[in-house]
């Protein structure tokens, strides 16, 4: 099953002189990975390097930032798929010391930064989550409320018009289950509608 961080986690190298700062953190896309790369270089403007790997929900990016190619941005991206993880930024900082480590050296220290920070790091179950939304009468809201809550679901929105429109999140393995209940429980009055984004 795939995991997640539940929180992010940072590891330091130093090899011939060369400083390599390392981070993995949950992240929701590659707009937000860039924004924290982006983000990086205004903390660490002296340095040569920022490279960077990404797994997110499909969403996958390997990037050498002037490196030789295929020595930072691609092994950093095996170590998270070697570690099933998903939904995962690994970014390593590098301060050049002077001396070149070749391309091997280049792909050993940029593997073992990310590989010691997840050392570190607390994984999660990666739950996939589903978003529904139905409109009830009145009379069936308080059910639908109780029902959402006893299966550890997020109630996202609650609009009350001629009908109660309500929007809630649970991991989508529960969710076939959960429209049964509530269609049954509902005898024919419940009416499911996509969710709006």
């Amino acid at each position: 099953m795939p995991q997640t961080l539940s929180a992010s986690a940072h590891s330091e190298l130093i090899l011939k002189k060369s400083r390599f700062i390392g981070c993995v953190q949950a992240i929701a896309d590659r707009a937000s990975a860039q924004a924290t790369v982006d983000a990086l270089w205004k903390q660490h403007p002296g340095a040569a390097h920022i490279c960077w790997a990404l797994l997110a929900g499909g969403q996958s990016a390997a990037v050498d930032d002037g490196e030789p190619g295929g020595t930072a941005g691609r092994p950093m991206l095996e170590v998270l798929r070697h570690q099933d993880l998903d939904g995962v930024l690994a970014t390593v900082v590098r301060y050049f010391g002077g001396v070149k480590l070749g391309a091997g050296g280049l792909v050993r220290a940029y593997t073992d930064c990310i590989a010691q920070a997840l050392l570190t790091a607390p994984k999660v179950p990666l739950l996939r989550m589903a978003t529904l939304q139905c409109q009830v009468p009145y009379a069936l809201e308080g059910l639908l409320r109780r029902e959402i809550d006893a299966a550890g679901a997020e109630l996202l929105t609650v609009e009350h018009g001629s009908l109660v429109t309500l929007q809630w999140r649970l991991p989508a393995a529960q969710s076939a289950a959960f429209v049964q209940r509530i269609n049954d429980s509902g005898q024919g009055r419940v009416g499911w509608t996509p969710p709006e984004p």
